[in-house]
């Protein structure tokens, strides 16, 4: 797929659009979901939307400049940007027949705002959990989760690394911890629990 073939790999946007994908394909039911509705042919549009939202609002993209990124038309970015999520949510629930001009721009900004709800929360619970590793006295627990803050979960290695690199836990470097590790690390408590049981065998 064209848009995705221009993606530089490892970068932030880049992640963030492919989780707006997977979002929203997780939202229309899965792709049995999607050929129920007989939308495959959303697919290609999906993944277009996605980057759209990704560059928009995690690189604070002007609409000409992400046309020119996907080799879009700046009418078709400003589609998706228009597009009515409510619209298409009402949709997927059946309380309307239609769900405006640009379902797959609809369905992408809605995907970003339940990732974005649930990276906030995410943000919460580790502001809580970092709270009591500090009461507690769990030196190593507190920089780990401060360190991961605004991570979205589930984690890969990769990201993990990006963010821990160069630290060390009882005198064991943190890529040797890492490397122990299972992924993807569905959230930061299954992290400090996959961290404190290397730390036991070590």
């Amino acid at each position: 797929m064209e848009v995705i073939s221009r993606a530089i790999r490892g970068d932030k946007v880049d992640r963030i659009a492919e989780r707006i994908f997977q979002e929203s394909i997780r939202i229309s039911g899965g792709l049995r979901g999607l050929v129920e509705y007989r939308n495959l042919t959303w697919l290609p549009s999906l993944a277009e939307a996605s980057y759209i939202i990704a560059l928009k609002n995690e690189a604070i993209k002007t609409n000409r400049e992400i046309a020119e990124y996907l080799g879009v038309s700046e009418q078709t970015v400003k589609n998706v940007l228009s597009a009515d999520e409510r619209e298409v949510e009402e949709y997927l629930r059946g309380e309307r027949e239609k769900a405006g001009e640009h379902i797959a721009g609809g369905l992408a900004k809605l995907a970003y705002r339940r990732i974005k709800e649930n990276r906030d929360n995410m943000d919460e619970r580790i502001e809580i959990m970092e709270e009591s590793a500090r009461s507690l006295g769990v030196d190593w627990a507190v920089h780990v989760l401060s360190s991961i803050r605004g991570l979205d979960f589930p984690a890969g290695k990769e990201e993990l690394l990006e963010r821990l690199r160069g630290y060390s836990i009882m005198g064991k470097p943190i890529e040797e911890i890492l490397d122990e590790i299972e992924y993807p690390v569905k959230n930061p408590a299954e992290l400090l629990h996959e961290i404190r049981r290397r730390l036991k065998k070590s």
